[in-house]
């Protein structure tokens, strides 16, 4: 069983409505158990909405206090997106997940990149809110990046 970022399933659950679909991951859903999960609106926010950003640092940071979750509005969204990361860590641990495949370059869910904060779309290393709760908790996370390129790592494939 894993987890999936909803929007790469087809589900509308992208900021603005829409969504990443992945084909390949449809097939995948026939041979694995996939758990679709959006952290963002598992913290409460709606879809569609203000895109987000981190301000001060990655999603590490963002756990430790140490910086933040605002839209491009200037509205602080850190509390629904560490109450996001929380729910779906909460999912993953009573459905016994060992793996994600999570979206690239989202504030939750991005596992090698993120935007730094300034709605330039420059990107910078580093873990979204989700990804750095779900690794910190043991759960190997990939991107559908690495999916598309590399397929699953050994320890998901099960």
């Amino acid at each position: 069983m894993l987890l999936v970022s909803a929007c790469l399933i087809g589900l509308n659950t992208k900021y603005s409505g829409e969504n990443n679909l992945i084909t390949g991951l449809l097939r995948l859903a026939g041979a694995k158990e996939l758990v679709p999960v959006c952290p963002e609106q598992l913290g409460g926010l709606s879809t569609p909405r203000t895109p987000a950003e981190i301000r001060g640092g990655t999603g590490p940071e963002v756990l430790a206090g140490l910086a933040r979750v605002i839209t491009a509005e200037g509205i602080d969204v850190t509390l629904e997106f560490v109450r996001g990361a929380e729910s779906v860590l909460y999912l993953a641990r009573i459905l016994g997940v060992r793996g994600a495949i999570l979206k690239e370059r989202s504030p939750s869910c991005g596992v090698k990149q993120i935007y730094d904060g300034t709605y330039s779309r420059i990107l910078r290393p580093g873990l979204g809110v989700t990804t750095a709760l779900l690794k910190s908790h043991g759960i190997l996370v990939i991107s559908e990046e690495d999916y598309c390129e590399l397929g699953l790592p050994e320890g998901m494939e099960k």
